[in-house]
């Protein structure tokens, strides 16, 4: 049977959640794996195992059990090893790396950020800005709507525009927010967001960070900026040393 992984921790974590519930419908048992001075949070895994609300809060609740007391390398739902070997090999193999992550995670949290333009305060920022384009959106505006090819060339204009806005505002918030935070993990592209980018900040800055992006909000209007945080630091686990032969890639965090 698969094994499992929520998360990797110091073996002498004092409030390892051993024995708690954990995914799966039964519950599947929580227990604890280790190896050195590291140890494996994991469960049996479930057959068929998708990301349905039970399970992503049961997943979501034994990395809060553990994180309660101490730093822990949280793994992303559905990360899986072959077997129990599989996990205390790659605890083995990797220990130097996961020793280096748990200090520099200690009393860290992550913050996920995603923004997306107002359309219309966008559009008035384009219009603004590029004289060609409010050029000849006046020229069609006069002209009836102007024909067909006009109409297609403005559309053209418009969208370019509008995509390097995005670029742009993706860069300046990026630019806003990084210098409070300790580290930086920018996101695959999603679509309807113009940025996705994760924040490792330091609990006790958490406020000054938070300040930070309503700074960004009011200098910034035409975005619309979410938040999603305090989370375990998911996006900082690595980077690190290639995982070892044999093994999975959930449980070297995978990916967002």
């Amino acid at each position: 049977m698969s094994t499992y992984v929520y998360g990797i921790a110091a073996a002498d974590h004092p409030s390892l959640p051993d024995g708690m519930g954990g995914v799966g419908d039964p519950a599947r048992t929580v227990r604890i794996l280790k190896r050195g001075e590291l140890a494996a949070i994991v469960s049996d895994a479930p057959e068929g195992l998708r990301p349905k609300r039970r399970d992503l809060l049961a997943h979501q609740n034994v990395l809060s059990e553990a994180a309660a007391g101490g730093p822990i390398l949280p793994m992303r739902f559905g990360s899986l090893a072959p077997d129990d070997d599989a996990v205390t090999g790659v605890l083995e193999e990797r220990a130097e790396h996961y020793r280096e992550r748990l200090g520099t995670l200690d009393g860290k949290v992550e913050y996920n950020i995603k923004a997306s333009h107002d359309e219309e305060a966008v559009l008035h920022h384009v219009m603004a800005e590029n004289p060609e384009v409010r050029s000849l959106a006046e020229a069609n505006r006069k002209a009836g709507g102007g024909s067909y090819e006009e109409k297609l060339k403005l559309g053209e204009m418009v969208a370019a525009a509008v995509q390097s806005r995005e670029a742009e505002d993706a860069r300046e918030l990026q630019r806003a927010l990084e210098p409070a935070a300790e580290a930086v993990s920018v996101g695959p592209e999603s679509t309807g967001w113009l940025a996705n980018v994760s924040f490792l900040v330091a609990r006790e800055t958490a406020d000054s960070f938070l300040a930070a992006v309503e700074q960004l909000r009011k200098a910034h209007p035409h975005l619309d900026v979410r938040v999603n945080g305090p989370l375990p630091p998911y996006s900082f686990v690595e980077p690190g040393p290639a995982e070892p032969a044999g093994t999975t890639a959930g449980i070297d965090a995978g990916a967002h």
